[in-house]
């Protein structure tokens, strides 16, 4: 049982994490790299053309994965900031602001992608649909977590203040997931389920699910880069950072 007894908490302290951080980047950034490339091979090459979009559903490959990240990088941020709150972690709180600005960049390429995926499908750019509409506050709270958090200048009363607008935004994810199920929506329904077998090709699901991989390691390795910017600047007065700088 003793090598099973290892200590979880040694990466909480900013040092250790900052050498953990940097030695990962790396792996995260490669897998994305190649994830990324079979992905589009798979999704714009591969992958037949649906007998009712035609070419255009393509987008998916970028759409799905995009829209997906969106809602999990906010719980993830949620959860951190969270963490940060409750036991006064400055890692956690680190962590959470150094996902926001990615959780907002996969939220606006997933309304972007919507947007160019809606024109042909439904004849216009925009609807206040209310998957639409739920994505668009997800943005909005993402832009809200980070204005919030830059406009203190107290970095711990930022922390918290942001912290609390994050646990409270979570109640928006949900609407999002189901609004397709609760109220009559131009969206499209969940293409995957797990209750249900999937409702496109095989090519379709395997390139779409490799993109989504693609991203995720996409976004932890931004996440970890930018948490060891926050790191170096929340903590330079140290003499750790004074050696590595």
């Amino acid at each position: 049982m003793s090598s099973l007894n290892l200590n979880w908490f040694k990466y909480a302290a900013p040092q250790r994490f900052y050498g953990l951080a940097g030695s990962l980047i790396p792996w995260f950034v490669v897998s994305g790299v190649i994830l990324t490339i079979i992905g589009l091979v798979i999704g714009l090459g591969i992958a037949p053309t649906d007998h009712q979009q035609g070419d255009s559903y393509r987008i998916i490959f970028i759409h799905v994965p995009a829209a997906w990240m969106s809602m999990l990088i906010y719980l993830v941020m949620a959860f951190w900031a969270a963490i940060g709150l409750i036991f006064n972690a400055r890692l956690a709180s680190m962590l959470a602001l150094s996902l926001a600005p990615t959780g907002a960049i996969m939220t606006f390429i997933a309304l972007w992608t919507g947007a160019v995926w809606g024109k042909p499908t439904w004849g216009t750019w925009w609807v206040w649909d209310a998957r639409l509409t739920s994505e668009l506050v997800l943005l909005f709270l993402y832009f809200g977590f980070l204005s919030l958090h830059a406009s203190i200048e107290d970095v711990r009363k930022a922390d918290r203040s942001a912290a609390l607008l994050a646990i409270v935004g979570v109640i928006n994810v949900p609407i999002i997931y189901f609004s397709v199920k609760w109220w009559n929506t131009l969206h499209q329904g969940a293409s995957i389920s797990l209750t249900k077998a999937p409702t496109m090709a095989t090519q379709m699901l395997t390139g779409m699910l490799i993109m989504v991989f693609a991203f995720w390691m996409y976004s932890i390795a931004v996440a970890l880069y930018r948490c060891r910017n926050l790191i170096l600047e929340r903590e330079r007065h140290a003499d750790w950072v004074k050696e590595v700088l």
